[in-house]
Protein backbone atom coordinates (compact mmCIF):
# COMPACT_ATOMS: atom_id res chain seq x y z
CA UNK A 1 0.00 0.00 0.00
CA UNK A 2 2.89 2.32 1.34
CA UNK A 3 4.85 1.43 -2.19
CA UNK A 4 1.62 2.24 -4.63
CA UNK A 5 0.97 5.69 -2.49
CA UNK A 6 4.95 6.42 -2.98
CA UNK A 7 4.58 6.12 -6.80
CA UNK A 8 1.71 7.86 -7.25
CA UNK A 9 3.31 10.72 -5.59
CA UNK A 10 6.15 10.69 -7.84
CA UNK A 11 4.02 10.74 -10.49
CA UNK A 12 2.20 13.17 -9.25
CA UNK A 13 5.27 15.66 -9.05
CA UNK A 14 7.11 15.19 -12.12
CA UNK A 15 9.72 12.80 -11.59
CA UNK A 16 12.79 12.50 -14.11
CA UNK A 17 13.63 9.45 -15.45
CA UNK A 18 17.74 9.54 -15.39
CA UNK A 19 18.69 7.01 -18.19
CA UNK A 20 16.88 9.31 -20.59
CA UNK A 21 18.17 12.84 -19.20
CA UNK A 22 21.48 11.68 -19.67
CA UNK A 23 20.89 9.96 -22.79
CA UNK A 24 19.47 13.24 -24.04
CA UNK A 25 22.39 15.43 -22.80
CA UNK A 26 24.66 12.85 -24.66
CA UNK A 27 23.30 13.56 -27.94
CA UNK A 28 23.22 17.12 -27.42
CA UNK A 29 27.67 16.63 -26.88
CA UNK A 30 27.61 16.27 -23.28
CA UNK A 31 30.76 13.80 -22.55
CA UNK A 32 29.66 12.80 -18.66
CA UNK A 33 30.36 14.11 -15.31
CA UNK A 34 34.06 11.64 -15.64
CA UNK A 35 35.25 14.01 -18.80
CA UNK A 36 34.72 17.47 -17.49
CA UNK A 37 37.17 19.28 -15.61
CA UNK A 38 35.46 19.54 -12.48
CA UNK A 39 35.80 15.83 -12.53
CA UNK A 40 39.51 15.81 -13.17
CA UNK A 41 40.36 18.54 -10.90
CA UNK A 42 42.46 20.05 -13.92
CA UNK A 43 41.24 22.83 -15.82
CA UNK A 44 42.04 22.06 -19.89
CA UNK A 45 44.47 23.97 -20.98
CA UNK A 46 44.98 25.45 -24.70
CA UNK A 47 47.96 25.27 -26.97
CA UNK A 48 47.95 28.34 -28.22
CA UNK A 49 50.37 27.91 -30.20
CA UNK A 50 48.26 25.55 -32.44
CA UNK A 51 45.43 27.49 -34.80
CA UNK A 52 42.73 28.73 -33.28
CA UNK A 53 39.24 27.81 -34.18
CA UNK A 54 36.18 29.45 -33.43
CA UNK A 55 33.38 26.94 -33.15
CA UNK A 56 30.30 27.90 -35.17
CA UNK A 57 27.35 26.77 -33.33
CA UNK A 58 23.43 26.56 -34.02
CA UNK A 59 20.58 25.34 -32.09
CA UNK A 60 17.44 23.61 -33.21
CA UNK A 61 14.55 23.31 -31.97
CA UNK A 62 13.29 19.90 -30.84
CA UNK A 63 9.56 19.43 -29.55
CA UNK A 64 8.46 16.58 -28.06
CA UNK A 65 5.42 15.86 -25.47
CA UNK A 66 5.21 14.46 -22.03
CA UNK A 67 2.41 13.12 -19.59
CA UNK A 68 1.11 14.83 -16.57
CA UNK A 69 -1.12 14.85 -14.11
CA UNK A 70 -3.18 17.27 -13.60
CA UNK A 71 -5.68 15.62 -10.83
CA UNK A 72 -7.41 12.57 -9.87
CA UNK A 73 -11.35 11.54 -8.84
CA UNK A 74 -11.13 8.82 -6.22
CA UNK A 75 -14.88 7.46 -6.03
CA UNK A 76 -15.36 5.34 -2.48
CA UNK A 77 -18.39 3.82 -1.17
CA UNK A 78 -18.82 3.00 2.67
CA UNK A 79 -21.73 2.42 4.43
CA UNK A 80 -23.73 4.72 7.12
CA UNK A 81 -26.10 3.42 9.23
CA UNK A 82 -29.04 6.85 9.81
CA UNK A 83 -31.73 5.89 12.67
CA UNK A 84 -34.98 6.32 11.81
CA UNK A 85 -38.65 6.54 13.15
CA UNK A 86 -41.98 5.93 12.33
CA UNK A 87 -45.41 5.58 13.83
CA UNK A 88 -47.26 2.92 14.01
CA UNK A 89 -50.76 2.17 14.77
CA UNK A 90 -51.43 -1.43 16.72
CA UNK A 91 -54.32 -2.66 18.63
CA UNK A 92 -55.16 -4.78 21.16
CA UNK A 93 -57.51 -6.87 22.51
CA UNK A 94 -58.55 -8.51 26.13
CA UNK A 95 -60.78 -10.43 27.54
CA UNK A 96 -62.72 -9.64 30.32
CA UNK A 97 -64.59 -11.53 32.87
CA UNK A 98 -68.19 -10.40 33.23
CA UNK A 99 -70.37 -11.05 36.10
CA UNK A 100 -73.85 -10.17 35.59
CA UNK A 101 -76.05 -10.78 38.52
CA UNK A 102 -79.43 -12.50 37.47
CA UNK A 103 -82.11 -13.83 39.13
CA UNK A 104 -84.61 -16.01 37.36
CA UNK A 105 -86.01 -19.68 37.75
CA UNK A 106 -83.30 -22.21 36.69
CA UNK A 107 -84.44 -24.31 33.46
CA UNK A 108 -82.74 -27.91 34.28
CA UNK A 109 -82.02 -29.13 31.16
CA UNK A 110 -80.13 -26.21 29.60
CA UNK A 111 -78.72 -24.85 32.95
CA UNK A 112 -77.25 -27.88 34.14
CA UNK A 113 -75.87 -29.30 31.27
CA UNK A 114 -71.90 -29.07 31.01
CA UNK A 115 -70.33 -26.49 28.72
CA UNK A 116 -67.45 -24.34 28.10
CA UNK A 117 -66.52 -21.07 26.16
CA UNK A 118 -63.67 -19.29 25.66
CA UNK A 119 -62.21 -15.96 24.54
CA UNK A 120 -58.70 -15.18 23.07
CA UNK A 121 -56.30 -12.10 23.30
CA UNK A 122 -54.44 -10.41 20.66
CA UNK A 123 -52.42 -8.09 20.53
CA UNK A 124 -50.64 -6.56 17.36
CA UNK A 125 -46.86 -6.24 17.86
CA UNK A 126 -44.78 -4.12 15.01
CA UNK A 127 -42.97 -5.95 12.59
CA UNK A 128 -39.80 -4.35 10.94
CA UNK A 129 -38.41 -5.82 7.08
CA UNK A 130 -35.71 -3.98 5.17
CA UNK A 131 -34.81 -4.23 1.65
CA UNK A 132 -32.07 -3.12 -0.04
CA UNK A 133 -32.64 -1.15 -3.27
CA UNK A 134 -30.01 -0.29 -5.56
CA UNK A 135 -30.70 3.58 -6.71
CA UNK A 136 -28.14 4.50 -8.57
CA UNK A 137 -24.93 3.33 -10.19
CA UNK A 138 -21.50 5.51 -10.05
CA UNK A 139 -18.92 5.18 -12.11
CA UNK A 140 -15.46 6.53 -14.10
CA UNK A 141 -15.14 7.41 -17.45
CA UNK A 142 -12.12 8.82 -18.66
CA UNK A 143 -12.38 10.91 -22.27
CA UNK A 144 -9.49 12.57 -24.70
CA UNK A 145 -9.40 14.87 -26.86
CA UNK A 146 -7.03 16.53 -28.92
CA UNK A 147 -5.06 19.71 -29.26
CA UNK A 148 -2.64 21.70 -31.13
CA UNK A 149 -0.36 24.26 -29.61
CA UNK A 150 1.71 26.49 -31.42
CA UNK A 151 5.17 25.96 -29.24
CA UNK A 152 7.62 29.11 -29.64
CA UNK A 153 11.33 29.98 -28.36
CA UNK A 154 14.20 30.84 -29.73
CA UNK A 155 17.17 29.40 -31.26
CA UNK A 156 20.68 30.54 -31.44
CA UNK A 157 23.75 30.32 -34.00
CA UNK A 158 26.65 31.62 -34.31
CA UNK A 159 27.24 34.05 -36.95
CA UNK A 160 31.13 34.55 -38.15
CA UNK A 161 32.22 37.90 -39.46
CA UNK A 162 35.98 37.64 -40.97
CA UNK A 163 37.86 41.38 -41.66
CA UNK A 164 40.25 40.50 -43.93
CA UNK A 165 42.55 43.29 -44.68
CA UNK A 166 45.33 41.76 -45.91
CA UNK A 167 46.57 43.11 -49.93
CA UNK A 168 45.33 41.05 -52.76
CA UNK A 169 48.97 39.69 -53.05
CA UNK A 170 49.78 38.58 -49.62
CA UNK A 171 46.70 36.85 -49.57
CA UNK A 172 46.89 34.91 -52.86
CA UNK A 173 51.02 33.93 -51.39
CA UNK A 174 49.20 32.95 -47.97
CA UNK A 175 46.61 30.36 -50.48
CA UNK A 176 49.83 29.36 -52.77
CA UNK A 177 52.09 28.56 -49.21
CA UNK A 178 48.87 26.17 -47.71
CA UNK A 179 48.68 24.64 -50.98
CA UNK A 180 52.53 23.67 -51.10
CA UNK A 181 52.27 22.61 -47.81
CA UNK A 182 49.50 20.34 -47.27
Amino acid sequence: MEYETVLDILDDEGTVNLDEREASWRSEGWGGYEASTYATGHPTTTDHSADETIPVVEERLRVGKRDTSHGRVRVRAYTVETPVSEMVELRDEHVELVRTPVNRPAKVDEDYRERSFEAEEHREEAVVSKEARVVEEIGLRKTSDTRQETVSDTVRHTEVEVDDERTAVERHDLDRSRKCCS
